[in-house]
């Protein structure tokens, strides 16, 4: 279930994350992704480690959607190496880079978690 404030707490987690930058032990694409979760729906979900990021992201338990159906809020991912991202608004995501966020299409993205 989604918080009945979610939009205010994921803009808020995005305006704090807008510019910090990718850390491998601190700041990362599971970090965001898990973040965000814990924003929109008030739980940080149980995540299994796993060898890909697919396979790590399943383990929460969220149902896969395609893409083209993502709403803000939901979780995607994207890339080569792959990434996690949050979708901000109809056909864009967010994700975690060198700089703080970049912005990208839904249409780079192969795989959707429907969050709450």
């Amino acid at each position: 279930m989604r918080r009945k404030d979610w939009a205010v707490r994921l803009a808020a987690l995005l305006s704090a994350a807008e510019a910090r930058p990718f850390d491998v032990r601190h700041w990362n694409c599971a970090g965001f992704a898990l973040a965000a979760v814990e924003a929109v729906t008030g739980n940080k979900p149980g995540v299994k480690v796993l060898p890909s990021l697919k396979a790590s992201a399943d383990s929460a338990g969220f149902p896969r959607i395609a893409p083209a159906f993502a709403r803000p809020g939901d979780i995607v991912l994207a890339g080569d190496p792959p990434r996690l991202g949050v979708v901000v608004e109809a056909g864009r995501a967010v994700f975690v880079g060198p700089k703080g966020l970049t912005h990208a299409p839904l249409t780079e993205c192969s795989l959707a978690w429907r969050i709450g």
